[in-house]
């Protein structure tokens, strides 16, 4: 799924050289007393523990990061059998004689790269952080800089295969059908040509590798901080290995149980277990509310009448035929692509009404042909100007920290964890019938998300990872596990939140009325108790609720938001900083449908 967040300083104890719950037992935060966490399971320890302490031959790389790759097991039930490379970056803490150890960090995805969070460490996180802990990303097993799975045998096939799926999600049969066709192809790709990576890809063997990590970096507790997907990472390393975390810290939170499935829910799409599609409905709703609220002078859609009834017309509108963009086609699906894309940032209530205000003057029949003519101008060049962005990180990346393959394993990749992590429907001829009642259920966004794991199917996808882990998912850990949990985050529900941290007895939750995909760097609230637990341990109290720092048409303390003219609301690419934050938001990657309006299709 693209990205954010950053730390502030937390302005705790600076000599303390060991966190506050580094001892087995703990306090309970419900208040019962101490108790003793669970142990790892013999068959865990059996896998991980018989696998020799890597040595990572460290080298400078990047200017001021350290890199290293390593080979680990393809399975853990065979460690002295065939490897996998996996890629390992971090970058020092500022002061070696104030080091606590190692934060690992993941974005999410799947198929983020750790080691790209980990590189942009110091635009990202507090002096605190910088100066205690080498912050540690590894890619995980098929993805980035490890060793990549790869479905196809080439790009040829790839691009011929994934015809079908070049689209924000498919409306009507004919896209339905092409869309199932190329998701066929794909997981029939990577249960064949990807078999041997794609079946050795699920969450579990990542925090098997992050457990020799933790290991060979010289860490005898884990520190973590998961965004995204990287929070279930982060859980199944709990539940796993529940005695050997010194903190693990979870922002958009997916609930592992939802994740993965079970046999009453294994009929369902993810998404009807997720729930992201729930959460992007709320997200818009409360968005449009406001605006009619805020009036024309904060929210140039409110100017054309009720916001919430004229989003409906004009979504109808766009599906019965499509804007005609100066020889561009914007589609139903590439608006609410667009307008999901934009729920992503905290500033997105400015882009959604942008995006809204100047497709309903550039399709309106009430607008005069030079008000018409001006909308369409303008919506070309926020399509110009945003592939002009996509284009520029690219090629920035690949300066950086990309690979220059012509091959694109981003799916292929992002499918071989979701695929071997949780249970599917059967059928992907399953997948239209059951996305138009996830968007009647969740309008607009059901769809959209829908479709994301269609690729899945039983009939699709049919390599398996046998040592994948299912649970149990509510095992006491030894210190109390963070949950950050947004209100109006449109991919990771506020109540995947609730729910993670009553699976687990030993944790807390931090609730946030903040905007946007994760909370961390968008509220100063939350970003100071992240910050605090991670370098002290220091919980924040039991029920806590802090609130973002930008809101919807509401005076901004900080850096201005972005602007709701739509050629500039583009600005979204740009990092929207909230109030006192001196530093970018973390990337955290995410599954955004492609829509010509964020320049991805």
């Amino acid at each position: 799924m693209p990205l954010r967040h950053r730390m502030l300083a937390a302005g705790v104890a600076g000599a303390l050289l060991v966190p506050a719950f580094a001892g087995a037992a703990l306090a309970d935060p419900g208040g019962a007393g101490v108790r003793t966490g669970d142990t790892t399971s013999a068959v865990e320890k059996n896998r991980v523990d018989r696998v020799p302490v890597p040595k990572l031959g460290w080298y400078k790389c990047y200017d001021y990061a350290e890199c290293a790759t390593v080979r680990l097991p393809l399975d853990y039930d065979d460690p002295k059998g065939p490897t996998t490379e996996v890629a390992v970056l971090r970058v020092k803490a500022r002061k070696a004689k104030q080091r606590i150890g190692s934060l690992f960090v993941n974005p999410g995805g799947p198929g983020g790269q750790g080691t790209a969070l980990a590189y942009q460490a110091r635009e990202i996180f507090g002096p605190d952080v910088l100066d205690r802990f080498d912050v540690v990303g590894f890619d995980p097993r098929g993805i980035g800089f490890s060793a990549n799975v790869k479905c196809f045998k080439s790009t040829k096939d790839q691009t011929l295969a994934m015809a079908g799926m070049n689209v924000a999600f498919p409306v009507g049969s004919k896209q339905e059908a092409a869309y199932i066709k190329s998701a066929k192809a794909l997981g029939k790709g990577c249960s064949t040509s990807g078999k041997k990576l794609a079946g050795a890809m699920s969450t579990a063997e990542a925090a098997r590798d992050m457990d020799v990590l933790r290991r060979a970096v010289g860490d005898k507790k884990l520190t973590y901080v998961g965004f995204s997907y990287g929070t279930a990472l982060g859980q199944y390393y709990a539940n796993m290995f529940p005695d050997r975390l010194r903190a693990v810290a979870a922002d958009g939170v997916i609930d592992p149980v939802s994740w993965a499935g079970t046999r009453k829910t294994a009929s369902q799409i993810l998404d009807d277990r997720m729930r992201s599609a729930d959460g992007a409905s709320k997200a818009l709703r409360e968005i449009l509310a406001r605006c009619a609220k805020a009036g024309k002078p904060k929210c140039e859609f409110a100017g054309y009448g009720d916001p919430v009834k004229n989003f409906d017309v004009l979504a109808k509108r766009l599906k019965a035929k499509p804007a005609d963009v100066e020889g561009e086609k914007v589609t139903y699906a590439d608006f609410i692509g667009g307008v999901l894309g934009a729920l992503y940032y905290p500033d997105g209530f400015a882009i959604v009404d942008g995006i809204a205000s100047t497709l309903w003057k550039a399709t309106s029949p009430k607008s005069t042909a030079a008000q018409a003519a001006a909308a369409r101008k303008a919506l070309a060049a926020r399509i110009a100007e945003r592939r002009t962005e996509v284009k520029r990180q690219k090629e920035a990346a690949a300066k950086v920290l990309a690979k220059d393959f012509p091959y694109n394993n981003e799916q292929d990749a992002q499918s071989s964890v979701i695929c071997t992590d949780g249970l599917h429907p059967k059928k992907a001829g399953s997948w239209p019938a059951l996305t138009a009642a996830a968007d009647k259920r969740a309008p607009y966004f059901g769809r959209a998300w829908g479709w994301t794991s269609v690729q899945c199917a039983g009939d699709a996808w049919t390599v398996r990872d046998e040592d994948a882990y299912t649970g149990p998912f509510n095992r006491r850990t030894s210190v109390p596990v963070l949950f950050v949990g947004n209100y109006y985050d449109p991919a990771t529900n506020y109540n995947e939140a609730v729910s993670s941290s009553k699976l687990l007895p030993n944790s807390r939750l931090l609730s946030s009325n903040s905007w946007g995909h994760t909370a961390y760097g968008t509220s100063k609230c939350v970003t100071e108790a992240v910050d605090a637990y991670l370098v002290a341990g220091t919980l924040p109290p039991a029920g806590k609720v802090c609130v973002g720092d930008v809101q919807p048409f509401e005076p901004n303390p900080g850096p201005p938001p972005a602007t709701k003219g739509v050629a500039d609301a583009s600005a979204m690419a740009t990092q929207a900083n909230a109030a006192g934050n001196g530093t970018k938001l973390p990337p955290v990657a995410t599954r955004v449908p492609p829509s010509i309006l964020l320049g991805t299709r």
